[in-house]
């Protein structure tokens, strides 16, 4: 290595963590006029995990943080940084950053959290793989978590969202790296003009109170989607996403290990397959079993493809996402 450039930025290990509790779309056919053929064939889910009471969102993070830690062969006490996406933190302030660092006894090192929602993973990477290359730090646990479950309207009125929401957790431990392993090209946007179309409306700022019980009513602390929108964008952007990473380091997509999209539906995940011409064996998915766990899909889905053996030491993986805001991205990394 030629000492006079910045290190490398990989992953040294994964975990990911699912609550116990299995609810079916059988279960969530008795809450609302759905149907496990209804759900299934519009979304690909057959079901999904909830938090039992009494488990956060930090919990959840917590046990797929001290999995990864275990995985790289780290000791809590050599996370330096911890960056934390959730679109559900325990309370609306502070972030979950902290607290996790907290909860796994660290000393007083910095946590910042992402609210990027569904791409907030491969925004966190970025930011972790900046922090090194520029020599601040050498070691960062980058989260995703989610509690979504506590946040849906189950009932009719809300049966478009709540079918696809399920709770969990992934967690990359990265650090500095002086081999030919680590992140290669990242790809980051945003676009705000369609930002009402996925949303949570209330609580918020722009309003007088803060949060009423007429919004409760209303649904308005509940997710809305335009899912027309969402899908239409959504099918758009992750291939430019893709193939912007791969163009910036002169890599045909034939190349890739594994494709890891954000599970957000499983007719978005196909349509990108087929866009970017890519044996179905060379795409993640598991949807079917955990739904749409926004920020902790992408961790969840590498964790387990390395579990799998379908990822190893060498592989070149791309993970991708589109979300709310919206935004969308994608990182380029030889694992």
């Amino acid at each position: 290595m030629d000492h006079g450039l910045p290190p490398r930025a990989r992953i040294a290990g994964l975990g990911h963590h699912l609550p116990p509790r299995v609810v079916t779309n059988d279960d969530l056919a008795q809450l609302m006029d759905t149907s496990d053929e209804w759900i299934r064939e519009r979304t690909g889910i057959r079901e999904r995990r909830f938090v039992d009471d009494g488990t956060s969102c930090t919990d959840l993070a917590e046990a797929a943080s001290r999995k990864a830690l275990e995985n790289a062969g780290w000791e809590p006490d050599d996370v330096e940084f911890i960056l934390f996406a959730t679109l559900s933190p325990d309370l609306f302030f502070p972030g979950n950053g902290a607290r996790l660092q907290h909860q796994l006894g660290l000393g007083p090192i910095g946590a910042l959290d992402l609210r990027t929602q569904c791409t907030g993973f491969v925004y966190a990477l970025s930011v972790a793989d900046a922090l090194i290359r520029a020599g601040q730090y050498r070691r960062i646990l980058v989260v995703g978590a989610e509690v979504q479950s506590r946040g849906l309207r189950m009932d009719d009125d809300g049966r478009d969202t709540a079918v696809l929401f399920g709770d969990g957790a992934g967690a990359a431990c990265v650090e500095a790296s002086d081999d030919e392993r680590g992140f290669l090209a990242h790809s980051l946007h945003s676009d705000g003009a369609n930002a009402l179309d996925l949303c949570v409306r209330k609580p918020g700022s722009l309003q007088v109170p803060f949060v009423s019980a007429e919004d409760i009513a209303a649904g308005d602390t509940a997710p809305h989607m335009n899912g027309r929108e969402v899908f239409r964008n959504a099918v758009r952007r992750f291939p430019e996403a893709i193939q912007e990473v791969l163009t910036a380091t002169g890599t045909p997509a034939s190349e890739l290990k594994l494709l890891v999209p954000h599970q957000a539906n499983a007719r978005i995940t196909e349509a990108v397959r087929r866009r970017m011409e890519l044996p179905e064996e060379k795409v993640a998915s598991n949807i079917e079993r955990y739904g749409n766990t926004t920020a902790a899909s992408i961790p969840i889905a590498l964790s387990e493809a390395v579990e799998e053996g379908r990822v190893e030491r060498g592989d070149l993986v791309c993970l991708a996402a589109f979300g709310a805001g919206f935004t969308w991205g994608a990182t380029l990394l030889r694992y």
